[in-house]
């Protein structure tokens, strides 16, 4: 299973952190971001496949793909942006993590424009 080996990197790069921390805390950082970037390219598989059978789902009911790619584009942002946070808070910058978080949020919220705007002329052609 993917979950044990991704554990075992934690694990074993959370323990080489600590000890790095005493020593060289520029290299534990260094460790923490390669770490993230290495577990997150182990789930680069599963990530297409879900977005696959996603897409595949859509063409089966006929739902547009501005809606899917906008849904895909959210949830992008949000886990880069999140990744990116807590990347600034391990090396000791909450402030710029905070910055992250909102610029995410920002974003979103522009990418979602659209939809909420398509949205709300549904609601509004509905209403007598």
């Amino acid at each position: 299973m993917d979950i044990f080996q991704i554990t075992g990197i934690g694990i074993i790069s959370t323990i080489i952190i600590v000890i790095l921390k005493s020593m060289k805390p520029d290299f534990a950082m260094y460790v923490a971001i390669v770490t993230g970037i290495v577990i997150f390219m182990l789930l680069i598989g599963k990530i297409s496949a879900v977005v696959d059978l996603l897409r595949e789902f859509s063409v089966r009911v006929n739902i547009k793909n501005l809606y899917l790619n906008t849904l895909l584009k959210i949830t992008g942002i949000a886990y880069i942006a999140e990744f990116g946070a807590e990347i600034c808070r391990d090396a000791g910058e909450s402030a710029v993590a905070s910055k992250i978080e909102l610029a995410g949020k920002v974003l979103i919220m522009v990418i979602a424009a659209p939809v909420i705007t398509s949205l709300l002329d549904l609601i509004i052609n509905i209403m007598p």
